[in-house]
């Protein structure tokens, strides 16, 4: 076993770690990559602590670490970034189906969004990497079902699936007319009891 470095020392390894890294890493490929005798765990928290006050935070989402732009600066940076492609409403309702239902084959989010999707719709999901295909479901025909990914849960600002908002959440941000929460309030239990 290798020689245990001080503290401050695993602050700044797990932070050059991330900082050279091309994507969010988890606890083990910190500690693969930060090399024996790193304490993984004091080195995050003491990130944490120190980038509270800065210009840049130390972020979980889906078991994975990152550092990202502080929320109050984002604005600053949105100026300089090329606005993506807005997503169809079929996307957007697709990928809501997708989120809350997962994973759930074609068929099953056509019946519950009661009209056909475009393989342009799951493909241009698919590009974004906010879905990913997650197996086949074991049923005839053995239909491909989708999943969300690590990415959507980063874009959204969401640490795990259990963060999507609720029927009340959407309901006090006024986002459902009555006939969108009597369909949502079905879609979630029926949902809820496939789980």
């Amino acid at each position: 076993m290798g020689a245990r470095r001080v503290i401050g020392q695993d602050e700044r390894v797990v932070e050059a770690v991330l900082f050279a890294a091309e994507r969010p890493l988890s606890r083990a490929e910190i500690a693969e990559a930060a090399g024996e005798g790193t304490d993984v765990a004091a080195g995050l928290a003491a990130l944490e602590a120190s980038y509270a006050t800065r210009g840049v935070r130390l972020v979980e989402r889906g078991g994975r670490f990152h550092v990202e732009t502080a929320p109050d600066l984002a604005h600053i940076l949105r100026r300089t970034r090329e606005e993506p492609r807005k997503l169809s409403r079929a996307g957007v309702e697709t990928l809501a189906i997708i989120a809350y239902h997962e994973p759930v084959s074609r068929a099953e989010i056509e019946a519950i969004r009661g009209v056909h999707i475009s393989k342009g719709t799951l493909d241009a999901l698919i590009e974004a990497a906010w879905i990913r295909p997650a197996g086949r479901r074991e049923a005839p025909g053995r239909p491909l079902t989708y999943a969300t990914t690590s990415a959507f849960l980063a874009h959204f600002g969401l640490g795990s699936r259990r963060d999507l908002p609720g029927l009340d959440d959407l309901r006090a941000a006024g986002l459902l007319d009555p006939v969108d929460e009597a369909m949502f309030a079905t879609e979630v239990v029926s949902g809820a009891q496939e789980d």
